[in-house]
């Protein structure tokens, strides 16, 4: 039995910081500041080292400052936005029809490769469809996760009929944990975030099932960002994903191969998803 005391580490992040400011680039004091907000994930120290050596090139390029704001939960990551907050933000594919709705965001770029929630469940465990699960506690990151919880829960409710005990745990990372600590039966994930996860941890788990495919989150701007910028943004940020210096920040920030995203396209399908009532909104 594989020995996991290093993952035996607080399962539930306990920052008592409201947000993570960090300034990505202080090369100018004249030079314009924008707020850049991600969805939580992962842990927050991921995070700042998979995007900030990112938004910090791309602001020395551009000669603004993008700085980096990190939220410990993703609802708290949603009140934001849906406030406006945050100039640019990097979120799940639902959060852009929310973002869309609320303020008027709009998405910019996104990774070419299709997100798919999933269930996962223990390599060991005795289930071999997702109507096993039926009673099972199943973990979640939070409520509005759109592929690992939102949909996932409208598919197993309405098209599975399945009975279930939601446990939310803030952070895919978090799911993960707690099934493979056994705090769960099951876990909802994605594709993107259960790649990023250490061998030790894939190969003791086991995929159960998986959604159909979705455009993936996508990087979007508030409508006050000048249209100007918005074209140079995505301009720079796709010549850099081309060097082979950044290939490795990209992959960790799940943008690897970024094409332009557009919203009637990529996500308006996702309106037409019906899954309003499983939303969870403080």
């Amino acid at each position: 039995m594989i020995v996991l005391k290093k993952y035996l580490f607080p399962i539930i992040v306990s920052f008592l910081w409201v947000g993570l400011l960090v300034k990505t680039s202080l090369s100018s004091t004249t030079s314009q500041r924008f707020i850049f907000g991600v969805v939580p994930q992962f842990e927050p120290e991921y995070i700042y080292s998979a995007w900030n050596p990112v938004l910090k090139e791309i602001s020395k390029i551009l000669n603004i400052q993008l700085e980096l704001k990190i939220y410990k939960t993703i609802p708290e990551f949603e009140k934001a936005f849906l406030a406006g907050e945050f100039d640019f933000a990097f979120m799940n594919p639902y959060h852009a029809v929310m973002a869309k709705k609320a303020q008027g965001y709009i998405p910019l770029i996104r990774d070419r490769t299709p997100l798919k929630g999933i269930i996962v469940i223990k390599k060991d465990a005795p289930f071999s469809s997702i109507t096993d699960l039926d009673g099972a506690v199943i973990a979640f990151p939070a409520p509005n996760a759109f592929a690992a919880s939102l949909y996932m829960r409208a598919l197993l409710t309405e098209k599975f009929k399945i009975r279930f005990t939601p446990k939310y745990v803030k952070t895919h990372d978090n799911v993960y944990r707690h099934v493979l600590l056994g705090l769960a039966q099951a876990g909802g994930g994605v594709n993107n975030t259960f790649l990023r996860q250490p061998p030790e941890v894939r190969e003791n788990l086991r995929i159960l099932f998986e959604t159909p495919p979705f455009a993936p989150h996508p990087i979007v701007a508030h409508p006050r960002v000048p249209s100007s910028l918005q074209k140079n943004f995505v301009k720079v940020f796709l010549e850099l994903s081309k060097e082979k210096r950044w290939t490795d920040n990209f992959h960790k920030i799940q943008i690897p191969d970024p094409l332009p995203a557009d919203y009637e396209r990529d996500y308006l399908p996702l309106e037409k998803l019906n899954i309003e009532k499983y939303l969870v909104l403080d």
